[in-house]
């Protein structure tokens, strides 16, 4: 689990075919890798994608990029020099600064708008269709792992508006009008979708008679 309070910026320094997928080398700060004790098997949302660290070195790590995640992630299109937006992993005492992400991207979106201002940066991102239900005005919502609240909704766009701390603290470079963006909804609206499901399915099985004394007496229980 993360938080979407990046701790670091990394780059990458290669993507090459491993099996079914790809396996990445990520240049990150000595000072994220020591501060978070990074080790093999350890956790780290890249671009809101959690990765796991299969090889560490001074100064980077390694990780393989499954089929699946290069295919529903910006990991398809990036290349060697791409800046990437670092957190490790929660821990049981990690401050939770943002909102709960679990670095399971739902999907990309496209940024449409940046409107840059002495104090502040707006952006207006196209969600797909399909995670609209999964966006709340003034919900959270992370943006390649930065956790980042919807100020405005407009038909398939969102608005976002970013605090020069987190220009500073991020990948923000890597953010212009035409570029692609991982999108991770809240976990919990998630959830809530699923539950209700199974609710209104129980529900109209209720209505249709379901399974009931009378129902196993008729056929001969």
């Amino acid at each position: 689990m993360f938080t979407g309070i990046i701790q670091a910026t990394g780059t990458l320094l290669s993507k090459e075919p491993h099996g079914a997928g790809v396996r990445v080398v990520i240049a990150a700060p000595e000072d994220f890798l020591r501060a978070q004790q990074v080790r093999v098997g350890d956790s780290i949302a890249c671009n809101g994608v959690c990765l796991t660290a299969v090889s560490v070195s001074e100064g980077a790590f390694s990780a393989d990029v499954s089929h699946e995640t290069v295919a529903l992630t910006c990991f398809r299109a990036y290349a060697r020099g791409r800046r990437l937006n670092l957190e490790a992993a929660c821990t049981p005492v990690t401050h939770l600064g943002g909102h709960i992400v679990q670095g399971h991207v739902d999907g990309t979106g496209r940024i449409a708008k940046r409107t840059d201002a002495q104090d502040a940066t707006d952006l207006e991102i196209e969600i797909p269709k399909a995670l609209l239900r999964y966006v709340a005005l003034k919900g959270s919502v992370a943006v390649d792992g930065v956790s980042l609240t919807v100020n405005a909704l407009d038909g398939v766009l969102m608005r976002l508006t970013l605090i020069p701390h987190t220009q500073s603290a991020t990948a923000f470079d890597c953010w212009h009008s035409g570029a692609e963006v991982n999108l991770e909804v809240d976990v919990l609206s998630r959830y809530l979708e699923r539950l209700m499901q199974f609710k209104c399915a129980k529900a109209q099985n209720s209505e249709q008679g379901g399974v009931t004394l009378e129902m196993l007496r008729q056929n001969g229980f």
